[in-house]
C-alpha cells in the first residue's frame, strides 16, 4: 500500500481551491447541468418597450427616407433637414388648425349657450344647472325687475337733468292790423350735436294746432350760441289769438340726413298779457315723442348728385311707402313736388307724374337744377308729398326740407 503525502503540508503553500472562507470545494463534474434560477430585471432594463421600438422603427424609416433621397437627387444633407423641419411645421399646422375647427365650435357653443343662461336670468350670471330650481329663478327673476325698474329711474333722472339751453324772443301784437310780430332773437348754451362738439342750429316757428305756417330762421353753422335777428308776422284775428299756442322749434341742420331736433318752447298765447310788448328767455324743453306720428306719415326715398365742373344738381324721386290716407276711399293720389330755395325765395320748381289710388307709388323721376359751385352752399331743397284733388286744393302728405 502506497501513501501519498500532499505536497501543501510540507512546502506550506495553499491550494487554489481553498480561501479564506472555508475547506477545499469539491468540483462538479463538466457534464453535469447547471441549474440556474432567473433573478426578475426591472421593466424598461433590458426590455424594449413599445415606445420604443415604435422610436427605432420612426428613426430607421426616416434614415432610409434620408438615404434614398440624397442618393436619388444629390441633395446635400442639411438640405434635406430644412426640407423635413418645413414639412413637419406644415403637418403640424394643419393639424392644430383641424383640430381647433372642429372642437373650438363645440367648445364655444357651449360657452355661447352657458352666457345665454347667464344673460337671461340674472344680471350677475348663474349656472344653467342653479336656474333650474324655483327657488334660484325666482330670485333671479325678481332682481332683473329691480334692475328694469332701477335703470328707469336713472334714465328719468337724466332726462330731468339734461340742459339743452335757452331761448330770447320778442312778441309784439298788433290789435289794429290783427297780426302777431314774432322776432327769434338768439339761443345760447345749445347741446353739441354734431362729433365736433358744435350744432347747426336753426329755428321752426309756426302756430298750434293747425300748422299750417311754418317760418324758419337761417342756419348758423358750427355755434352753440346763434345770433338769429329774424322776424316773422302771423294774421291772427284777436278772438282767435287766445286759442293758439306759439312753438319755437329747434332744430340742428344735418346735410345728408334728417335733421335732430335739439328741443322746443310752447307759449300758450292765451296766458299772455299781448297788450304790450314781451321780450324774455325760456328754457329749451325736450322735444316730444313723435315716433309714431312720423311712422303714420311714410317714407321717401330718393337720391341726390352734384357735379361741381358742371354746375348740375340731379335729383332722383325714387318712391313713397306707408303713405296717410287722404281720400275717402282710403288710399290717396300722390305726387311730390321739389323746391330749389336760397334765402327763403323758391328758385325753381318740379314735380313728378300723379300715382293714382295707392299709398306706395313709384316714380323713378329724375330732375336737374343749375346750381353753380360758389352757390350750392347757400341754396336749399324742399321735397314735398302732395295728395292731388281735383276739385279741391291738393293736401300736404309730408315734408321734408333744407337737403343741401
Amino acid at each position: 500500500m502506497v501513501r501519498t503525502v500532499d505536497e501543501t503540508e510540507e512546502s506550506g503553500e495553499t491550494n487554489d481551491d481553498y480561501n479564506d472562507e472555508g475547506p477545499n470545494v469539491e468540483h462538479m463534474p463538466s457534464d453535469m447541468p447547471m441549474q440556474t434560477t432567473p433573478v426578475p430585471l426591472p421593466p424598461g432594463t433590458t426590455k424594449e418597450s413599445i415606445k420604443d421600438v415604435v422610436i427605432n422603427k420612426a428613426f430607421d424609416f426616416k434614415d432610409t427616407v434620408k438615404t434614398k433621397v440624397m442618393e436619388e437627387t444629390g441633395m446635400p444633407e442639411w438640405t434635406f433637414v430644412i426640407l423635413s423641419i418645413i414639412f413637419l411645421l406644415i403637418f403640424l399646422g394643419c393639424a392644430f388648425f383641424l383640430i381647433r375647427k372642429i372642437f373650438g365650435k363645440k367648445r364655444h357653443g357651449e360657452k355661447n349657450k352657458q352666457k345665454g343662461l347667464k344673460g337671461f336670468f340674472g344680471g350677475k350670471g348663474t349656472d344653467a344647472k342653479d336656474t333650474m330650481g324655483v327657488t334660484g329663478l325666482t330670485a333671479d327673476l325678481e332682481n332683473l325687475e329691480e334692475n328694469m325698474e332701477q335703470n328707469e329711474k336713472e334714465q328719468a333722472e337724466e332726462k330731468e337733468d339734461v340742459k339743452l339751453g335757452r331761448i330770447q324772443y320778442k312778441l309784439d301784437y298788433d290789435f289794429q292790423a290783427n297780426q302777431l310780430s314774432i322776432t327769434v332773437i338768439q339761443a345760447e348754451e345749445l347741446p353739441g350735436m354734431d362729433m365736433s362738439g358744435t350744432s347747426d342750429p336753426y329755428v321752426k316757428v309756426y302756430l298750434l294746432p293747425e300748422k299750417k305756417k311754418k317760418f324758419e330762421t337761417k342756419v348758423h353753422r358750427k355755434t352753440l350760441n346763434p345770433v338769429f335777428n329774424e322776424t316773422f308776422i302771423f294774421k291772427v284775428p284777436f278772438n282767435e289769438i287766445t286759442s293758439k299756442t306759439l312753438v319755437f322749434a329747434v332744430y340742428d341742420f344735418d346735410r345728408f340726413s334728417k335733421h335732430d331736433q335739439i328741443g322746443q318752447v310752447l307759449i300758450p298765447l292765451g296766458k299772455i298779457d299781448l297788450g304790450k310788448v314781451i321780450e324774455e328767455w325760456k328754457d329749451i324743453a325736450p322735444p316730444p315723442d313723435d315716433k309714431e306720428a312720423e311712422k303714420a306719415l311714410g317714407d321717401i326715398c330718393f337720391s341726390l348728385r352734384y357735379v361741381p365742373t358742371a354746375g348740375k344738381l340731379t335729383v332722383v324721386i325714387l318712391e313713397a311707402k306707408n303713405l296717410k290716407k287722404m281720400d275717402v276711399g282710403g288710399l290717396s293720389d300722390p305726387y311730390v313736388k321739389i323746391v330749389l330755395m336760397q334765402g327763403g325765395k323758391r328758385l325753381k320748381k318740379k314735380k313728378t307724374s300723379i300715382k293714382k289710388c295707392t299709398l306706395n307709388p313709384y316714380y323713378n323721376e329724375s330732375f336737374s337744377f343749375e346750381v353753380p359751385f360758389e352757390q350750392i352752399q347757400k341754396v336749399s331743397l324742399m321735397i314735398t308729398i302732395m295728395d292731388y284733388d281735383k276739385l279741391g286744393s291738393n293736401d300736404c302728405h309730408w315734408k321734408s326740407s333744407r337737403w343741401m
